[in-house]
Formats: structure tokens, C-alpha cells, sequence
């Protein structure tokens, strides 16, 4: 029997986002709406709505729905926003972001991922998204300032150089510490060289290239 991707969809917005405190009605709707199915792996599409970080290459993962849910939620983008996506990976999340934000720009350190990313969102119709690709713990530079920066794989510490790419009262969404137990926390640029830190909530994601931890050393 084919699976009923329309119902899928609002089974995954009303059984798992909405129960994990997502009560925003703009990202209920856009994660309702945007076609998750069609960002993943032909052999993983029977999965697309479950409740599981899917393998999309590169050792990378999409994020769970419940996850997404409450970064977007997190975030609280306005339609006038710039936003900022370190890691594009199935352009998925990108999607998300350019549905609630004004313009997008996305960047990642595999060419195929912005290729890949770059066709989907195309094919559903979005057009607000500017696609990079870079090494963006280290050397990539925006040559802008951003309302909002997410990342959507982990580090060890938040670079230093990415809240520098943050407009006063901008804010940044990061998952950072050691896994299996890193917190996604939320920077708020408060001006003057103030930032406002807050943990959100636990998860555990693939480390970004050049932001794993340091190995420690046992003797």
C-alpha cells in the first residue's frame, strides 16, 4: 500500500512537534506544508516523518522533526530576518528558514549537498535562499551581518568569528558541547560586546568539520 505522505505529515506535526512545546502557528504550518519527503533519500522516504536523525552522507544527519521544530521555534524569525545556516545538508531546514525568514543565506562544506539543495528548493519554488560552499568554521566569510545564525551540526565551542557575524539584538542558535549530551543553546547579541546565553535543551548531532572536540589524551 503507498504511504499517505499528506497524512504522514500531519501525523508528524500533531503526535510529535506540537506534544514537544512547539506551539508556534507560523512554524506548525511551514513544517506542516513544506514536503520533507522529497529532501530525503529515495530509500528512506517510507521515513521521512519518523522520529529519527536520517543519514543523508557525509556522515551528516537531518534532524528530527521534534528537533527542528522547536530550533525554528527558538529562533523566532521575522518576515524582514536574515538569516544565517551553517550546514545545508538536504536543504530541508533551509527550506524551513526561507518560509519564515526574508532572505536565507546557506552554506556548507560539501559541493554535492549545495548542489543537491540547491535543485529542491528550487523545485518548490523557493526562491529567498543564497547557496555557498565552504569551510565555515574556520576560513568562509559572509561579508555581512545577520538577524539570526543557526547551525544545524554541532561544535565543540561556539566559534568566536561566528557571533561577530551577528547584528546587535541578533541572535544565534547552537548546538555545541560533548556528545551524546550537547546543548542546543540560544546567544543573544545584547550589544557592546554583551551576549545573553540560554540552554534550551539536550540533543546530539554530528560534529561540523573543525569543530569536534579535542582528543583527550590517556596515559
Amino acid at each position: 500500500m503507498a504511504m499517505n505522505f499528506e497524512q504522514a505529515r500531519t501525523n508528524m506535526v500533531e503526535n510529535q512537534v506540537r506534544p514537544w512545546e512547539v506551539l508556534d502557528s507560523r512554524v506548525l504550518e511551514v513544517i506542516g506544508r513544506i514536503r520533507r519527503e522529497d529532501f530525503v533519500a529515495t530509500a528512506h522516504r517510507q521515513l521521512a516523518f519518523a522520529d529519527l536523525c536520517l543519514p543523508i552522507g557525509h556522515g551528516e544527519v537531518m534532524m528530527k522533526p521534534v528537533v527542528e521544530g522547536r530550533v525554528l521555534q527558538a529562533l523566532q524569525l521575522q518576515s524582514t530576518d536574515d538569516v544565517l545556516e551553517i550546514g545545508t545538508g538536504s536543504g530541508y531546514f533551509t527550506a524551513c528558514l526561507a518560509q519564515l525568514a526574508g532572505q536565507v543565506c546557506t552554506v556548507d562544506i560539501h559541493a554535492d549537498f549545495t548542489a543537491e539543495a540547491t535543485r529542491r528548493l528550487q523545485t518548490a519554488g523557493i526562491e529567498n535562499v543564497a547557496f555557498s560552499t565552504g569551510e565555515a568554521v574556520c576560513e568562509w566569510q559572509p561579508g555581512k551581518l545577520f538577524d539570526a545564525i543557526v547551525g544545524t551540526g554541532a561544535v565543540a565551542e561556539t566559534p568566536a568569528r561566528w557571533l561577530t557575524w551577528l547584528k546587535p539584538g541578533g541572535r544565534a542558535l547552537i548546538v555545541q558541547g560533548d556528545s551524546p549530551a550537547q546543548q542546543v543553546t540560544l546567544i543573544t547579541h545584547e550589544g557592546n560586546g554583551r551576549q545573553h546565553l540560554e540552554t534550551l535543551f539536550e540533543t546530539d548531532l554530528p560534529y561540523l568539520t573543525h569543530a569536534e572536540p579535542r582528543r583527550r589524551f590517556e596515559f
